[in-house]
């Protein structure tokens, strides 16, 4: 993998940001790349979560671009080797909550009613598939959620005894929003992503995920894995935590993109997010997750999320949801698709880049050792200079 193939195909106009693990200060750095280097912005603001704060970071950004510190490239190198000897690309956030939004596509909401009705267990899937298709087909795919129309086929779906609190927050008037994972545990580009050794049922997820400040304000956009265990969820929705938020369960990278003139909001509402999973037994997968078809429109996913009943003085990251779910049999007819340790994941888009990641098991990957406190240890021993706090924050 090159470094052309990471960046976005339009890397000359890209304005991007992320995080550094630097091997001489042992810490996280804030850094800008451009030209194929990369610079450190730490001087300017001690995390990503205070750079998006400011109401220039643009222009912030690009008055600090420099002198560069490191070569891209060597980063890419030793991200994806997973050298602790060399710096390396860390998940482009910290202090942001992690959140997520689920059911945010027909095709997804489907297979999440399918690993409802069949208990978590794959053997039952293509039945349940089956079952589901002839009751309900594709007369749902086009309807807005929370419409007169939705609440009509919601009481002709009660009436089969086909409802679901799936179909509730796919197509009723509230979108699903939770945590997806705690603040400083998403790993980015080069990282394990986990998969815990309960699970035999589990797929990747390629989304989306907007960068929203404290003050609701949708800053720019990275590319996510939201390594989801479809046993555990199947056997109950109230499992969600279990499945969901895992070490290594949340990828975030290669960088955030800050908007501009050339990248804004309504670039990504037609963006495709493409997936790629390449097996150690020679199985391939590929599937797409196009935002075209999202049935709610990302402002509605952020206000859904912040707003008079919930504030994020660091802001948050959110998940927009994926329209791919694999169905394709990977070992027995029937069982579809799961994960196996050694499964290279590759999710990329034309303005994102790409995010890869290898698959291994929870236990046996780094321990999630770096919080709060180390953080907030290390930018002191840095005497990085801090914003005057303001009577809201205290």
């Amino acid at each position: 993998m090159t470094r052309d193939q990471v960046l976005p195909e339009d890397v000359d106009q890209a304005r991007l940001i992320g995080r550094v693990w630097d091997i001489e200060t042992g810490g996280p750095r804030v850094v800008a790349i451009r030209d194929g280097s990369v610079f450190d912005l730490t001087t300017i603001a001690a995390t990503v979560s205070e750079l998006l704060e400011s109401p220039t970071v643009v222009s912030d950004v690009d008055d600090a671009t420099t002198t560069p510190r490191w070569h891209l490239a060597d980063l890419i190198v030793a991200s994806l080797a997973r050298d602790p000897s060399r710096a390396r690309l860390l998940a482009p956030v910290d202090l942001q909550v992690v959140k997520a939004c689920g059911v945010t596509f027909v095709e997804s909401m489907i297979e999440r009613v399918i690993e409802e009705r069949a208990a978590g267990n794959p053997d039952r899937a293509a039945e349940v598939r089956a079952l589901i298709g002839q009751a309900i087909g594709g007369s749902i795919s086009t309807l807005r959620p929370g419409s007169p129309e939705a609440a009509a086929t919601k009481r002709i779906l009660l009436g089969e005894g086909l409802w679901s609190q799936y179909l509730e927050v796919g197509i009723g008037p509230d979108p699903e929003v939770f945590t997806k994972a705690p603040v400083l545990s998403s790993v980015g580009l080069g990282s394990k992503i986990g998969i815990p050794s309960f699970s035999s049922w589990n797929n990747p997820e390629p989304e989306l995920v907007l960068i929203v400040n404290s003050v609701g304000s949708i800053v720019g956009a990275t590319l996510g894995n939201d390594v989801n265990l479809r046993d555990v969820e199947g056997r109950s929705a109230l499992l969600l935590g279990k499945a969901k938020d895992n070490n290594a369960s949340s990828a975030l990278g290669p960088f955030v993109r800050l908007f501009d003139e050339q990248f804004t909001l309504e670039t990504v509402r037609s963006e495709e997010i493409r997936l790629r999973v390449d097996g150690t037994d020679g199985f391939t997968m590929e599937g797409a997750n196009s935002l075209a078809r999202i049935s709610r429109p990302f402002e509605e996913l952020v206000s859904a999320t912040t707003g008079d009943h919930h504030q994020y003085p660091d802001g948050f990251a959110l998940y927009t949801g994926t329209l791919f779910a694999p169905t394709v049999d990977r070992d027995l007819p029937g069982q579809g698709f799961t994960h196996k340790a050694g499964d290279v994941v590759t999710i990329s888009s034309k303005h994102l880049g790409s995010l890869i990641n290898e698959v291994g098991d929870t236990a046996f990957l780094p321990d999630w050792s770096f919080g709060l406190r180390q953080l907030f240890d290390y930018l002191h021993t840095q005497s990085v200079p801090r914003p005057a706090a303001t009577a809201a924050a205290v």
